[in-house]
This record gives C-alpha cells, sequence and structure tokens, in this order.
C-alpha cells in the first residue's frame, strides 16, 4: 500500500491566540473568557491545533527557506533572499535574518516565533480538556500532537541556537519577574526534555493516520523518525563534547553548556532509535521510491534507458505528490502555485512562451555541488581513476552512448559528462537534457543563446547550472496556477537509512548492515554497491576506504549531501559534523555565463563570496532586544 503522510497547514488570519508577538515567554495571556470560547466546541478548537502546526518553517517558500542557507546555491545580486546575506556574512545582532528565536517576514510566508508555537502547543495541552464534544481518546490524540510539535520547536532551536531556555508549562500573567526571566539549560538538558517529551507524544499518537480529513497530522511514525534526528544531533561533533569551540561556554554558575566529554555510546542510542524509526515506517507502508511509469520521448527498449529510469527515480521522489518514500510532508493547503514558492526561482524559462511570469530562472547550483556528484562508478570524481578529473574543466565531445543526458554532436565540459544518474536528475548543464515544462529541452546556455543570459537582465542562472531537483518535470512557468505542487520533504525513508548508517559506523565501525543501508539508495540511484565500488582497485584511488571507520564516515557523509541535496539538510550537517571551514568560507563558483563562446564560457569564475565566522557563525545570534528583556539569557560566543 502506500504511504502517504500528508501535512496540511492551516493558517488562521481572523483569530490568533496571542497578541504579543514580542514577547516570546510562555505566559498565559490574559483573556480567559477567550480562551474558554476557544476551548468550549471541537470545531473552534481545532482552530488551536491548526495554530500549533502553523509555525512549522516553510522551507518551500524561497524567502523562507532554510535550504538556501549553504554553499548549495547562488542567485544574482538583486535576487538575494536573506539566507544568502547570512552566508556571506551579513548576520547581525540588532535584527538577525532568518531567526527562528524572534521570528522573521519573508515575502509570501513569513516565520513566526518558535516560542509563540510552543506557547500555542502548551495552551492547547492545558485546555483541551475544556472541550464538552471531544472523547477523552481524541483529547489526548491532540495533547500528543502539541506535545509533539513542542518538543520539534525545541529542537530546531537547539539546532540553531545551542543552549535554550525549556519552556515546558504556562506561566500564569501575575508571575514573578524571577519565573518569567528563564536561563538557557544545558545542551544535553534540551536534547533530553526533547526526546522525553517526544516519548511521551509517541504514546497517545495513532499508528499511522488514516481517512482524508486527517491525513499529514502527526503519528507515531513522524515521531519515531524526528526522535531519531534528535539522537543523531545530540551524537554528533558539535553538541557532543565540543571542547574546541565552546570549553569557555559558560552559565552564570560556571557550568559548561556543551558537554565537555565525549559520549561514544550517544552513537549507539541513535542507531536503535533510527532501526526503531526505519522499523515502524516500513511496517505502515514506507518504501523507497521508483518510478514506474513510461519516461515520454524516449526508447524504453535502448539499453541506455536505465540512465534515463534512474533519473526518474530520484527526481520523482521528491515531486511526486505523497509518494511513498515520504515520513512527513508540509505544503499548504492551496491546490495552485504561488509565487513565493521555491520552483518559480528554478523553474527556467520557456524562449517560445507568450507569459513567462512564474519561471524566474535564477536559482542556481553552485559548482561544488556539480563536483559533489559521484561519476558513474559510484565514486567522487577524486577518487575514480577512469575519470579525468585533473581536466575536470576541460571541454569534450558528446558520444552518441551519452546522448541520453547530453546532446550528441555538441561540446560541454568534462565534469558534466560520465556521471551518476542523481547528478543529471538535479542539475541541468549547458549542452544537457532538461524534461520541463511537460517537454524534453535540449539546453544551450551560453549569453545569448536560447537558454543563456539574455543582454543584462536580472534573471539568469548566475553558476550556468540549473537546478532540476526541486522542479516537478510538468511545471509550467506561464502561470503561478500551472505549478504542479508537492509537499516539501521534511523526513523521507532515505534520510532514515543514512541515519541509521551514520549512527552505526559512528558506534561501532563498518557492518554489512551499514553496508546495505547505504546500498539500498545506491541501488535506487544505479550504482554500484558500496563494497563494489570502492574494492575495484583498477578505478578506486583509495581502495577499501569503507573497511575503516574514518573512511566509511567520508562515503557516509558524501552520500548523505547527494542524496539530500537542495532539501535544507546541508547547512545542518556540515555545522554538526563541524566542517563548516572545509564548505562554508571559500566562494561560490561556477561558469563564466556573460560570455557567449565555448572557449569563454569554460572558464571557471567567484560567482559570490561566502563568509562563515568560526567558531561564531556555528550558532545563530540571539538579539539584542531579547537579551535586554531578559538579563537572565546569556549570548552566543562571538555575538
Amino acid at each position: 500500500m502506500n504511504f502517504k503522510n500528508k501535512f496540511v497547514l492551516i493558517f488562521i488570519g481572523s483569530f490568533l491566540l496571542f497578541t504579543n508577538c514580542e514577547d516570546y515567554l510562555d505566559i498565559v495571556p490574559d483573556g480567559t473568557q477567550e480562551l474558554s470560547l476557544l476551548f468550549n466546541r471541537k470545531e473552534t478548537a481545532y482552530n488551536a491545533l491548526a495554530n500549533s502546526y502553523s509555525y512549522l518553517p516553510q522551507n518551500d517558500g524561497t524567502y523562507a527557506s532554510y535550504a538556501l542557507l549553504s554553499d548549495e546555491l547562488a542567485t544574482p545580486v538583486p535576487k538575494e533572499p536573506d539566507a544568502i546575506r547570512v552566508m556571506k556574512g551579513q548576520q547581525n545582532v540588532s535584527s538577525p535574518l532568518m531567526g527562528y528565536w524572534s521570528g522573521f517576514g519573508a515575502t509570501g510566508r513569513g516565520q513566526g516565533s518558535l516560542w509563540e508555537g510552543i506557547r500555542s502547543c502548551n495552551t492547547l495541552i492545558d485546555n483541551i480538556d475544556l472541550v464538552v464534544d471531544m472523547d477523552q481518546q481524541e483529547k489526548n490524540q491532540w495533547k500528543a500532537e502539541a506535545k509533539f510539535l513542542k518538543a520539534y520547536y525545541h529542537f530546531l532551536l537547539v539546532s540553531n541556537y545551542g543552549p535554550i531556555p525549556i519552556i515546558d508549562i504556562s506561566l500564569p500573567i501575575s508571575a514573578a519577574d524571577t519565573e518569567v526571566r528563564v536561563a538557557r539549560k544545558t545542551v544535553d538538558e534540551c536534547f533530553s526534555y526533547i526526546v522525553e517529551t517526544i516519548d511521551q507524544a509517541i504514546i497517545d499518537l495513532p499508528e499511522k493516520v488514516i481517512g482524508n480529513n486527517d491525513v499529514g497530522r502527526i503519528d507515531q511514525v513522524i515521531a519515531k523518525a524526528i526522535k531519531a534526528k534528535v539522537l543523531l544531533f545530540s551524537a554528533s561533533p558539535l553538541f557532543n563534547g565540543n571542547t574546541e569551540y565552546y570549553s569557555s561556554f559558560v552559565d552564570a554558575n560556571g557550568e559548561h553548556f556543551f558537554n565537555q566529554n565525549y559520549e561514544e555510546s550517544k552513537w549507539g542510542i541513535a542507531a536503535t532509535a533510527a532501526k526503531e524509526a526505519l522499523d515502524a515506517a516500513i511496517a505502515q507502508g514506507a518504501s523507497i521510491y521508483y518510478f514506474t511509469g513510461t519516461a515520454p520521448l524516449f526508447d524504453t527498449n535502448n539499453f541506455q534507458f536505465k540512465l534515463v529510469r534512474d533519473q526518474y527515480n530520484h527526481r520523482f521522489s521528491i515531486t511526486d505528490p505523497w509518494n511513498s518514500e515520504l515520513i512527513w510532508g508540509n505544503s499548504n493547503p492551496v491546490t495552485n502555485g504561488q509565487y513565493w514558492q521555491i520552483q518559480s526561482p528554478a523553474l527556467m524559462k520557456d524562449p517560445s512562451s507568450s507569459s513567462v511570469e512564474a519561471s524566474w530562472q535564477w536559482l542556481s547550483p553552485s559548482l561544488k555541488m556539480a563536483e559533489t556528484y559521484y561519476t558513474k562508478n559510484g565514486l567522487p570524481i577524486d577518487e575514480d581513476l577512469s575519470y579525468d578529473y585533473s581536466d575536470r574543466y576541460g571541454v569534450a565531445n558528446i558520444a552518441f552512448n551519452q546522448r541520453f543526458y547530453a546532446q550528441f554532436g555538441n561540446r560541454t565540459a568534462k565534469l558534466n559528462l560520465n556521471r551518476e544518474a542523481r547528478f543529471y536528475a538535479s542539475l541541468g548543464f549547458d549542452r544537457g537534457i532538461n524534461r520541463t515544462w511537460g517537454s524534453i529541452w535540449n539546453l544551450k546556455m551560453r549569453k545569448a543563446e536560447v537558454h543563456g543570459r539574455i543582454a543584462n537582465t536580472g534573471d539568469y542562472l548566475v553558476t550556468g547550472y540549473a537546478l532540476k531537483k526541486l522542479v516537478h518535470q510538468d511545471s509550467e512557468g506561464d502561470a503561478y496556477n500551472k505549478a504542479v505542487t508537492y509537499p516539501w520533504p521534511m523526513a523521507r525513508l532515505s534520510e532514515l537509512y543514512l541515519n541509521y548508517a551514520e549512527a552505526l559506523n559512528e558506534f561501532s565501525g563498518p557492518s554489512p548492515e551499514v553496508y546495505n543501508s547505504l546500498n539500498i539508495i545506491r541501488e535506487r540511484a544505479g550504482i554500484p554497491s558500496v563494497e563494489d565500488a570502492w574494492s575495484d582497485a583498477a578505478i578506486a584511488a583509495t581502495p577499501n576506504k569503507h573497511t575503516s571507520q574514518d573512511g566509511l564516515r567520508e562515503i557516509i557523509q558524501q552520500e548523505r549531501m547527494i542524496e539530500l541535496a537542495f532539501e535544507g539538510h546541508r547547512y545542518y550537517d556540515v555545522r554538526r559534523w563541524k566542517l563548516a571551514e572545509q564548505y562554508f568560507t571559500t566562494p561560490i563558483q561556477g561558469w563564466s555565463v556573460d560570455e557567449d563562446s565555448e572557449a569563454n564560457y569554460y572558464q571557471i569564475m567567484d560567482v559570490s563570496q561566502r563568509s562563515f565566522s568560526i567558531p561564531r557563525d556555528y550558532l545563530q545570534p540571539i538579539s539584542f532586544i531579547e537579551l535586554s528583556r531578559n538579563p537572565n539569557l546569556v549570548q552566543n560566543p562571538g555575538w
């Protein structure tokens, strides 16, 4: 059966639970009559539940998405959203950009303060028993949903700010200043609270939500998946025994916010939770997605069709709505596309269309991401002896057997040839092939060419690469209501396999179980297994790299950066691995897209600077306003 967990996000425009948006503390509002009316009947109480959900991050929105907070994507300077500005070093403490602590405005949909979201959850938990037309089982389920959301919002705050206050109860309006001015807890205390709260929620959550009217609400599978992710973060180097960056980061009593002793056992706990989440998801019908339809305009009898099918496996695993791999999806309830959704800047323009209002063509993958994907042999491009790595920026003729991903008889960079299917499913490139607007396009992307920069327009792909992965293949850009919408993947089955592989390798080293978790994903991608790829001394530059814990760690990290690319994971993964210096401090590069000749176009140029101050930028700043409001708070190091 299909595993469909739709999250239906409901925005409340006319009835908000609270009006004081600046005070993040969880204080019961002085509106007893309003609360009693809200929780009088199930119909009105549902607004409170919907409001609790409404604080979930809107990563499908261009201007509010954390998917842009890394080195994966670039935009022309006039189009830069705040996420790009943060990665260029323009974050500040007077009015933090992309801040979950105080919330932030954004075109289309903004992001409410997660403290407000936590307060909304606590209010529902405290008052749902007042509803007269609900049975206790249903009330307990709603409480469980609110408990999970409360825990998840705490997790997002910890992921961005490190130690935070724990707000588990609603304080009365008469609470003393000493109660209101809460202090930050240690990171370990925060993670323990989050896990315990999720465990409490799981007891009263359904194993799987069923019924068209309720699909998308939190169930046990979602809760177990997020619990596994929380424990993975807890075990990771940023949070587990971080003496390098936070040896002097202490509270008013001199207690370290970050545990100074590395605990390997945390990886074992994370591995157990990941396995439990995998088993629960599979038991409820989740499975790795495989495309089973017909690939339009391709000869399915040709031996090369496998590569096309493998591309479709990866691309449709994101854009096929509510498919079998989706554990938790997040979307708003509209049926048509909206201008602020991330498809618009990623969707290429059709030069033959009379209108291109919904295709902006300015969200562009970096050259570093093009280099991250494997070769066709399932190895990194600098570890595959059969791949011409030293001359990867050189230009070569496109052969006949490469015609299913590039244009036979033309010339393109060697970097674009002989790569794995996920490269071609995710990136469009000069002289490549893209299925978009419901048809097949032969891309010509040099300046003044049909898909390149026209004159000095501001809508252009600054690196020379197009982002295919986040665009549904049948979305059309002549009007916003022709975009095929899909839920933003907040948790996928492939992520659970990667979580399990990472945690198990860190805890006990390489094993068949770790390999199998990776190979399930690699098989879908159409590349050799880990063992086969890395055991072949004829092509693997580091034979048997997968047999050491350190070597397998690198393999797992790269597999994760490929499989989950552009989905909002990389910013958090690079930080929790403490690898920002390796990834976030070098300029974004691309091809020379303002050139019209082959020789000049295929020259590397710096497109955008990245400025990541270490260790300061590992944690986001708390605004001056919040610090002045609550003197018990301690600012993050470096801010």
